[in-house]
């Protein structure tokens, strides 16, 4: 309501007069409109009172933005008020989708341009033609059939609905909005989506006089043609907005999970606290497990929870390195010391609750190396013995039992069995390692490099000497697998020799 008005984004729609226009969803979306606007159409952005009094007085100078051609400066008089509401016009048709109104405007300026010979100003209307043809070109054009017409389209759910708007002009998606409505009662789904749709068009003032529906429903406003679409385009653009409110509500769903899913852990981690006697709830959870068969590659491992949940990522393994022989206490003792001293070394997070796999000589031991990092009483630990589930905890004799339908006892069940699982895999690995390299590392011109690829590809000698020469020499090459499966070949000569022999 101002002499050379002004067009900006904003928040909040005061009675004063103004025009408004949208809403638009996305804060992105109306840059992207205001940057094409620009280019086409200058327009003022400063705040000038522009009477005919203030123009006539000189009262003010052109800007920066007149310099760099975002305005033609009618502060100074320098752009007639008639010119200047035409652009804002046009922009108008614009903003409301109406592009057919301002291409055919210009193509009729540019006409009377040529036909008066004033073809730089028809050259000038040529080049915003094309940045009209290039902003509709990136827009979602549907059909150009389709015209001035409301889409809605209904997802339900047991406690809401989602309803999807999409507005068409002159073929193009010009606006969108999701709404998602809470069930308060046993609202229908014709009621719910009635009250979306009703909102809707008013709160963008839609003019459309059909809209394309999944169902009839009521229509607070008269004369409106609603159209359920069996085929064809319309029926495309239905299940367009479809696909659009059926992921919001997807969203929504997992989002309700995922929450869920916390409470669940939450409730989890107070059991545990609850029955474990801790002081705080047990978020970060170890568990501590060995390996090893008549003391041959002797390992261990370390598996991670984290709200009740497995965390890989912070899974570890552990050579033994201290202990000769097979002595589960000293290598628990040896492999709880290096992990809660590079933990500390590195200044990285303690857990609440440490597990050990064993009985109460695995955690006498556990414990001493806590003791030697001064770190016993400042994180509860216990073990977990096998068949009768018992839970030792330091300095009582007598073990704990849990109820085995406690969701405590599953979960450190699961923590313990996962500890152990990781344990006999990296062993197993190891055996194998040591298989392969024993027996290929005597093979004259194979070296390391070589046994590593093999180990990598098949895993066990059985599987190498299984492969065909093709499989082999995928990984490896002709000559080195010639090599191999000559070796292979007279190891099977010499084995057979001696079975005969026997």
């Amino acid at each position: 309501n101002e002499r050379f008005p002004r067009i900006f984004f904003t928040r909040k729609r005061i009675d004063d007069g103004s025009v408004y226009l949208g809403p638009f969803t996305s804060k992105g979306k109306v840059k992207s409109i205001f940057d094409f606007i620009k280019s086409i159409f200058p327009i003022r952005t400063c705040n000038y009172f522009l009477s005919e009094t203030n123009i006539k007085n000189h009262k003010f100078r052109v800007c920066l933005e007149y310099h760099l051609g975002n305005c033609k400066g009618p502060c100074e008089g320098l752009m007639s008020e008639t010119e200047y509401n035409e652009n804002v016009q046009n922009i108008v048709h614009i903003l409301k989708g109406n592009m057919s109104l301002v291409k055919n405007k210009f193509k009729q300026d540019m006409n009377e341009a040529v036909t008066n010979l004033a073809f730089e100003k028809a050259d000038d209307i040529k080049k915003k033609l094309q940045i009209i043809e290039d902003y509709q070109g990136r827009s979602a054009v549907v059909h150009t059939n389709i015209d001035n017409v409301d889409v809605f389209a209904f997802a339900d759910a047991e406690e809401y609905a989602v309803i999807n708007f999409l507005k068409i002009k002159e073929g193009m998606v010009t606006q969108t909005k999701t709404l998602v409505l809470t069930k308060k009662l046993e609202e229908t789904k014709e009621e719910l989506l009635s009250l979306a749709v009703n909102e809707l068009r008013l709160q963008f003032q839609s003019d459309a006089s059909e809209i394309i529906v999944p169902f009839l429903i009521e229509m607070a406003e008269q004369n409106i043609t609603q159209t359920i679409p069996l085929a064809g385009d319309k029926k495309k653009l239905l299940d367009l907005s479809f696909k659009n409110a059926w992921y919001i509500k997807e969203e929504k769903d997992a989002g309700k999970k995922e929450r869920t899913d916390k409470n669940l852990n939450i409730r989890i981690l107070d059991t545990i606290q609850k029955d474990f006697r801790l002081k705080e709830r047990p978020y970060h959870i170890e568990c501590f497990d060995n390996s090893n068969i008549q003391g041959t590659n002797p390992v261990a491992s370390m598996v991670v929870f984290k709200n009740a949940k497995p965390s890989k990522k912070d899974y570890r393994h552990f050579n033994i390195k201290t202990v000769t022989g097979p002595d589960d206490f000293l290598s628990m003792k040896e492999i709880v010391y290096r992990r809660y001293k590079r933990q500390l070394d590195e200044a990285e997070p303690l857990p609440q609750l440490i597990v050990v796999d064993g009985g109460k000589g695995q955690l006498h031991a556990a414990v001493e190396s806590l003791k030697e990092l001064d770190l016993y009483g400042k994180i509860t630990i216990c073990s977990i013995a096998k068949r009768l589930e018992e839970i030792y905890f330091p300095d009582d004799p007598l073990p704990l039992y849990i109820n085995k339908k406690s969701e405590s006892l599953k979960v450190i069940q699961q923590l313990r069995d996962e500890a152990h699982r990781f344990a006999i895999t990296f062993h197993r690995l190891k055996r194998s390692k040591a298989a392969i390299n024993s027996e290929i590392m005597k093979i004259k011109g194979i070296g390391e490099s070589t046994m590593r690829e093999l180990m990598k590809e098949f895993r066990s000698v059985k599987k190498l000497k299984q492969a065909s020469e093709k499989e082999i020499e995928k990984v490896i090459g002709k000559a080195k697998t010639k090599i191999i499966t000559e070796h292979f070949k007279i190891a099977e000569i010499q084995n057979t020799n001696k079975e005969n022999s026997l």
